[in-house]
């Protein structure tokens, strides 16, 4: 569903949906004027019914000819059925639609309201099979062709065979056309639907084909408004501009139209979007896109632009997604009297659930250079590559806007050391030896909102050959003013947080062994000299930084013994007083040793 507005592409992906509807004009909420109703012919027989145009809104359909076979409808009784005009509504009338089988070998679908992209839509030798009460068994077109003629968005389009199956004429009527209390049961509009080989070319010369566009068990719930009602409530809204009591409503209509729709799948195979253009040219592909009520997927999606630009990614996944707190937000900013601030509009956060990438390959081309030295044997700088085995991040339902739980995972992060150069902490990472990187990267908060405490269960950063550094650890005093968008109000609230625990683990599995046989070339020491020096750092200067307390002196000594003999240092602070130390503590403490003294520390090396 999308308005006159939206772009072509969002009109490709419902091909098939846009045949469905094509026998009720797309516009059944306009309500027809009364026709007389008439007695069905007793006989079976075949009726043909020629240059029949119909008018619903601003769009209007025309057949050359239609044939109903197998009906018990004359002549009279089918033309007055689908003339436009007084009369009952759809939904009556379409009960009484009965025929083995409905052919128009043509119907034209155009618009005729005021935007200035009307597109045309042509569909060729449409049937519809076992047409009982309004439901049809079946319903087949050969193709289609689209035509925009004019406005930003024009272009031409085709698509080649489409189909429904127990297509339900009286539910499309009911939902487009006829009011509800959006309370009602969900009724099935159709088991399933296909169209292939869709493609649209538009005027930039941007090309989208799919190959197959499916779906399955397409539900949907009457509204207040109906559902033709709010669509063209969205049409053409200047945002900027729109009134308190029109924003309102809006929001109110899209609250109800995200409760009245319900898909069961929907799956497109073959996608390819493609710009041809010296600079900016790229091309999209995606093999499969899936989706359900609960997520979506993208399978082996490829890109290349005319830039050099290279990527791959195997599976792209989104489960656990919710648009219950989104409709939830609208209804109650639909309250509103005035425009909405920041933390309103932050309530529209859906429950994102868990977003995953598997083998993600980008090759990014090098910078320009500039004119090269035919002097110069340098050889042209080589495209960066990135890759990614795994990746995901897990988000709890949000509290007024905001995860309450979130975990970020990335392992089998390749990229060249070059790479991060720059960055503090890694960029010396290419004088160890180090070539290409191989990193994991894990973030796993949660806040619990009756104890006020946000828990630190894992932040570490990990290398292949290496080593890691894991952090654990909880803060107390975490309100949810800390969560609030002004960022006045979450910065004073941070002011109460209280350090309650931290676990501090590091594990060397190369990296300190080449730093140190780095270090001692550019010393001019033996490996084995210089780690001495840092041992005698490590064991008297530390402790002498720290205040020479009995934690210091503990801290000092297992660094020592790490040094000596690199495996795994792990530190552990809890203060004494049980309840945990204030920020604004840590910032009046005079000396690291006035800290220390308030904590128990427990260091420790293998």
């Amino acid at each position: 569903m999308t308005c006159s507005k939206g772009r072509p592409l969002r009109a490709w992906a419902t091909g098939a949906s846009a045949c469905v509807l094509v026998l009720l004009g797309a516009g059944l909420a306009v309500q027809p004027r009364p026709v007389q109703a008439q007695e069905a012919a007793s006989a079976v027989q075949d009726v043909t019914l020629q240059d029949v145009t119909l008018t619903f809104g601003d769009t209007v359909l025309r057949a050359p000819r239609i044939t109903a076979s197998g009906t018990r409808l004359s002549k009279d009784e089918l033309a007055a059925l689908l003339t436009s005009g007084p009369g009952e509504a759809w939904p009556a009338r379409l009960v009484r639609l009965d025929a083995a089988s409905l052919a128009i070998p043509e119907l034209r679908v155009e618009r005729t309201g005021p935007a200035a992209s009307n597109p045309v839509v042509v569909y060729r030798d449409v049937v519809a099979r076992d047409v009982r009460a309004g439901r049809i068994a079946e319903l087949t077109a050969t193709g289609a062709s689209i035509l925009v003629a004019a406005g930003p968005q024009r272009g031409t389009g085709t698509y080649g065979r489409l189909r429904a199956t127990d297509l339900d004429l009286a539910v499309l009527a009911r939902l487009y056309g006829e009011p509800g209390d959006g309370k009602s049961a969900l009724q099935r509009v159709y088991a399933g639907f296909s169209a292939e080989d869709v493609a649209y070319v538009d005027a930039r010369g941007t090309a989208v084909t799919i190959a197959r566009i499916e779906g399955h068990d397409l539900s949907g719930r009457q509204i207040p408004a109906t559902w033709t009602g709010a669509l063209q409530a969205f049409t053409g809204v200047d945002y900027d501009t729109v009134t308190p009591a029109e924003r309102s409503r809006l929001m109110t209509l899209g609250a109800d139209l995200a409760e009245a729709v319900s898909i069961g799948t929907l799956e497109a195979t073959g996608l390819i979007v493609q710009e041809a253009k010296p600079r900016d040219g790229f091309r999209l592909g995606i093999a499969r896109m899936g989706l359900t009520s609960a997520g979506a997927a993208l399978d082996d999606i490829t890109f290349s632009g005319s830039d050099g630009a290279k990527a791959h990614l195997a599976r792209l996944s989104l489960g656990g997604f919710s648009l219950s707190p989104t409709i939830a937000a609208l209804r109650k900013l639909a309250a509103l009297t005035t425009a909405p601030s920041d933390a309103d509009l932050r309530l529209l956060t859906p429950s994102l659930g868990t977003l995953a990438l598997k083998d993600l390959s980008l090759d990014l081309p090098a910078e320009p250079q500039g004119p090269r030295d035919p002097a110069d044997p340098k050889a042209p700088a080589a495209p960066t590559h990135v890759g990614l085995r795994d990746g995901s991040m897990n988000f709890a339902a949000p509290r007024d806007g905001v995860p309450t739980a979130g975990r970020l995972s990335l392992s089998g992060l390749t990229l060249p050391a070059s790479a991060v150069a720059g960055v503090p902490g890694l960029g010396s990472l290419g004088l160890y030896g180090y070539s290409d990187l191989d990193l994991a990267l894990v973030a796993d908060t949660s806040w619990n909102e009756a104890t006020r405490e946000l828990k630190l269960g894992e932040v570490s950063v990990s290398g292949k050959d290496m080593g890691s550094v894991r952090l654990n650890g909880m803060i107390g005093g975490i309100g949810p003013e800390v969560f609030n968008p002004d960022v006045t109000i979450s910065s004073f609230a941070m002011l109460s947080a209280t350090a309650k625990a931290l676990d501090l683990t590091i594990e060397n599995t190369g990296l300190f062994d080449r730093f140190i046989a780095a270090q001692s070339k550019v010393l001019s020491l033996k490996p084995e000299e210089l780690k001495q020096e840092y041992v005698t750092a490590s064991v008297f200067g530390v402790p002498a930084i720290l205040g020479n307390s009995v934690g210091a002196k503990a801290i000092g000594a297992a660094m020592g013994q790490f040094v000596t003999k690199p495996g795994t240092l792990s530190l552990s602070l809890r203060p004494k007083n049980g309840t945990g130390i204030g920020m604004l503590e840590f910032g009046a403490a005079p000396t690291p040793a006035a800290l220390l003294d308030r904590l128990d520390v427990n260091a420790k090396a293998n």
